[in-house]
């Protein structure tokens, strides 16, 4: 499945609904409202681990009916799960490790991040940051060298950088909580790529007035979609001289034809190629029947007439006396 969860900075609804429903709970057909957040962070966490590969889901929403069950059968199921909350979900990523993975979203700092390697997957929330099992302290230096991290380490002692890391992250994700629930707000792709250092191109500075763009390229080979490209040309702050011209010799012009001759660009005056080497035609035609044309090796590849069209000829664009004679030799 494919959705568009965001356009133009804002929640799309109806992509939000097509999500809620995919990610039901399907022991009892319950659908819940996802946080949109979460969509977020799974979006970052994919780019960032460079996967090319569909995201596999492993678990979304569950129904307390469902968390209650899964209680019986196993230990690891926590009572009030943030999969209840419609806040949390388990992944994985075909061509990426899934300690790589899990690396990726501790990295973002923006809620729980669950390992298990055996099962191959890792679950992410929009809760409190924290990570389980936790990593020693070694790993966690590794995976933060400046040590500004909310998350702690085995030893449950908290790197150096702890204390500007809460201050900092905390406001955070408390401001993009606050966007997410008034439904926009920038995505948070953006502002992680502060935090991890991802070197994005700097966006240029926007005039108070921005012009509309020029066009809208469709990226497909078929040709029929190439009528569906827009272009809206914008008028020039002031008319070219050629333009004022042909309005002043038109007095009498509705406004609607004259509306067309400013909005057409003006023509453009291609001079005409000369050649650089003549071209005798007597001599091109004489040049076929010489008999020192048998021995050019022209990369030829003889084939019957019948043989021969548009998709099979490979050769010159005139057959060599030598092949001619072999088709009549043929007859």
């Amino acid at each position: 499945m494919t959705v568009t969860f965001r356009r133009n900075g804002q929640y799309d609804s109806a992509g939000l609904q097509q999500l809620n429903w995919f990610l039901r709970d399907w022991r009892v057909e319950k659908p819940a409202k996802m946080d949109p957040r979460l969509f977020d962070i799974l979006w970052e966490v994919y780019r960032e681990s460079g996967s090319s590969q569909p995201i596999n889901i492993i678990s979304a929403y569950r129904s307390p009916e469902t968390n209650s069950a899964l209680r019986r059968r196993s230990s690891g199921v926590a009572e009030n799960s943030q999969h209840m909350l419609g806040k949390a979900m388990d992944i994985r990523l075909p061509d990426v490790d899934t300690a790589r993975l899990r690396a990726v979203a501790m990295k973002m700092q923006y809620g729980g991040v669950g390992y298990y390697a055996s099962s191959a997957f890792v679950h992410v929330d929009t809760g409190n940051v924290r990570a389980w099992p936790r990593m020693t302290q070694q790993q966690l230096v590794q995976l933060f060298p400046d040590g500004k991290t909310l998350h702690l380490p085995s030893n449950g002692k908290p790197l150096a950088g702890y204390e500007l890391a809460k201050a900092e992250i905390v406001s955070r994700n408390a401001s993009l909580a606050t966007q997410a629930s008034a439904g926009s707000g920038p995505s948070i792709g953006n502002l992680f790529a502060n935090l991890f250092g991802r070197k994005n191109t700097a966006p240029a500075q926007q005039a108070e007035n921005p012009a509309p763009s020029t066009s809208t390229m469709v990226a497909s080979a078929d040709p029929e979609s190439l009528k569906e490209i827009v272009a809206t040309v914008p008028l020039p702050p002031q008319r070219p001289r050629e333009i004022k011209l042909a309005a002043a010799a038109m007095p009498d012009a509705t406004s609607d034809a004259l509306a067309a001759i400013v909005s057409a660009p003006a023509p453009r005056i291609v001079p005409e190629l000369e050649a650089i080497l003549g071209y005798d035609e007597t001599a091109a035609a004489k040049s076929l029947f010489d008999p020192r044309t048998a021995f050019l090796d022209l990369g030829f590849t003889s084939e019957t007439k019948s043989q021969l069209s548009a998709t099979h000829f490979s050769g010159p664009a005139v057959k060599p006396l030598p092949v001619i004679g072999e088709a009549q030799a043929e007859l």
